[in-house]
């Protein structure tokens, strides 16, 4: 495993943001483990995780320039951290958000922040993807803004599950609507990582048993 993402697991960890146990996802699903984005509570923990997400822009995208978008709530510090540790590798980009509720005062609308032009990229910024579902909203709430494309979608961690078919929700994602979608780390690199210390062995067996059932399948990615 590469060092930056065993780095990047133990983050999670220490940050409270990746969790083992029996939760339910926005899909539904009861899921073993959870990463929690709003568990990320400091200054320091949110620009590390900033670090990271422009590490992977940077990689994919090079100095491409584009407009960070973050869904509301968890993606508004996403978005930011983004951002501003991409300003400090030289590679200063807009961002903005979306608010839950239409703002009818002031200067209204659904936006917060930078609000793309015609014929401008537009990057997603968001914590994990299991079903596709908050990708799908996203995907409507910026289909409001007329001649800008999503480039691509940027995620912590790909869970590697099934979408709405037996392919995984990534590429699903990618096939519905033309984009990337780039992880820092996904479900198996938590589990190699896991595997490296016994005392993990339940929690291993536990994330292997949910992927047989809810796992896209290999041959489909």
């Amino acid at each position: 495993m590469e060092n930056y993402k065993r780095e990047f697991i133990q983050f999670l960890e220490r940050a409270g943001v990746l969790k083992f146990g029996d939760f339910t996802a926005k899909s539904g699903r009861k899921i073993p483990y959870f990463i929690n984005a709003g568990m990320i509570k400091t200054g320091e923990d949110i620009a590390t995780l900033g670090e990271f997400y422009a590490r992977a822009y940077k990689e994919k995208l090079g100095d491409r320039k584009s407009v960070l978008y973050g869904p509301a709530y968890k993606g508004i510090s996403l978005s930011v951290s983004a951002a501003v540790a991409l300003s400090k590798n030289g590679l200063n980009v807009p961002f903005f958000f979306n608010r839950k509720e239409v703002k009818d005062h002031g200067e209204g609308g659904v936006f917060v922040g930078y609000v793309p032009q015609a014929g401008e990229e537009i990057v997603i910024i968001e914590d994990v993807i299991t079903a596709g579902t908050a990708i799908r909203e996203s995907m409507e709430i910026l289909s409001h803004l007329e001649g800008t494309r999503v480039a691509a979608t940027f995620i912590m961690v790909d869970r590697k599950e099934k979408g709405q078919t037996e392919k995984g929700a990534m590429q699903e994602i990618e096939e519905q609507f033309g984009f990337p979608v780039y992880s820092i780390v996904d479900v198996y690199d938590i589990i190699e990582y896991l595997e490296e210390d016994e005392s993990n062995r339940e929690n291993v067996e536990r994330i292997k048993n949910y992927l047989a059932v809810n796992g896209a399948s290999r041959a489909a990615e």
